[in-house]
């Protein structure tokens, strides 16, 4: 199981009060994480990223382990920290301005 942290806004849509957990088949991946988190909860379809071509939206960040893999191919394997469910994986709602 993977742990997923959604920003608070998220997880009102989802109806759901805290930590999020999903089975992920295959290797533990940016993309089978969010594969498996849209399946579970629809109403996040396009809300992370967009539903045709799936890059991460705007605003949108995605940290594990104390790292930042907004940037990292969605296809890049999980620490394995993530992948066993010791660690979260962090979706995060960014800000802009100043």
């Amino acid at each position: 199981m993977i742990r997923v942290v959604l920003p608070a806004h998220l997880r009102n849509l989802a109806r759901v009060g805290g930590e999020l957990k999903v089975e992920v088949t295959g290797p533990a991946t940016q993309a089978s994480v969010l594969d498996a988190l849209e399946a579970g909860y629809p109403m996040l379809r396009g809300t992370i990223r967009d539903q045709v071509t799936h890059k991460r939206r705007a605003f949108i960040r995605f940290y594990a382990c104390e790292q930042d893999l907004s940037n990292e191919p969605p296809d890049s394997p999980l620490p394995e920290a993530v992948a066993s469910g010791t660690e979260p994986f962090l979706v995060i709602g960014a800000i802009a301005g100043g």
